[in-house]
């Protein structure tokens, strides 16, 4: 639809005053009307949407600046985990840098950190990961993807918690390459009051326990992609000798224990 609302059927529409509308027009940039050879300034359903959008983000508690920063300049912002979802792959596949920084944030911002690592940034990888098995996608546009949450998560990480669960020492086992979903497990497991030590990547199973035991830790995670790499780190896990105190869970797409929120449910229960 083209553009047929004057500022005063805008201000009907959403509730917000022409003055207000024409500040976050001229100082957050929110609004791109047209003007009428007259010089009166004209209005779309897509601005109505926005202004809909800032209003929910304040109504959440969020200062304006904040809100206009996070709707930054599209049509509309992706506020859904399924309309986020599908952004961030979009993102992906034209390369788009800023964009992708910008749709973490704010997923980030509007959802649950849970949610938010679990129905939006953990499925859209997975998605982009598919994308790139089809051809769709490249190498580099998945290292981007993958790149911009890795720097979102250890953002995250360096977010200094008080421990209140214990220890919990979270590795991929040996063989494991990919630590973007142990990763996502370590910020939930900080949120939730546990002191994480994230060893990262291949990480080999006697220096895990060892540094685990060493540490007083509670739970060791192990985290593993295929079948395989779990089947050998289970059978590395029972030739350890194992500090009674210590539980072990192995988890990941290649374990029965694919769900992050089963897995701190099952840390909770030890903690308890």
């Amino acid at each position: 639809m083209g553009p047929s609302l004057n500022i005063a059927a805008l201000t009907r529409r959403t509730g917000v005053p022409a003055d207000t509308i024409r500040k976050w027009e001229q100082r957050y940039g929110v609004l791109s009307p047209q003007r009428t050879a007259g010089g009166q300034r004209r209005y779309t359903e897509i601005d109505v949407a926005r202004i809909e959008w800032l209003k929910a983000r304040i109504h959440e508690g969020y200062r304006i600046g904040e809100a206009a920063a996070l709707l930054g300049t599209k049509a509309i912002a992706p506020s859904t985990p399924s309309e986020l979802r599908k952004a961030f792959v979009e993102a992906t596949k034209a390369s788009d840098v800023e964009g992708l920084g910008h749709l973490v944030d704010q997923t980030l911002a509007l959802a649950s950190l849970e949610d938010a690592l679990t129905n939006v940034l953990a499925p859209a990888l997975v998605e982009v990961g598919e994308e790139w098995q089809a051809g769709a996608v490249t190498v580099a546009q998945e290292h981007l993807a993958s790149s911009t949450v890795r720097a979102a998560l250890q953002k995250l990480l360096a977010d200094a918690r008080a421990s209140v669960r214990g220890v919990a020492v979270l590795a991929c086992a040996p063989g494991e390459r990919h630590e973007i979903g142990l990763m996502m497990l370590a910020v939930l497991l900080r949120s939730d009051g546990w002191q994480v030590a994230f060893l990262g990547a291949d990480t080999p199973l006697e220096d895990a326990v060892q540094l685990a035991a060493g540490i007083g830790a509670r739970a060791l995670c192990l985290s593993a992609a295929t079948e395989e790499v779990a089947r050998s780190a289970r059978d590395g896990i029972d030739s350890q000798h194992l500090p009674a105190s210590l539980e072990v869970t192995i988890g990941g797409r290649g374990t029965e224990v694919q769900d992050i929120s089963e897995v701190i449910g099952r840390l909770r229960s030890v903690a308890a």
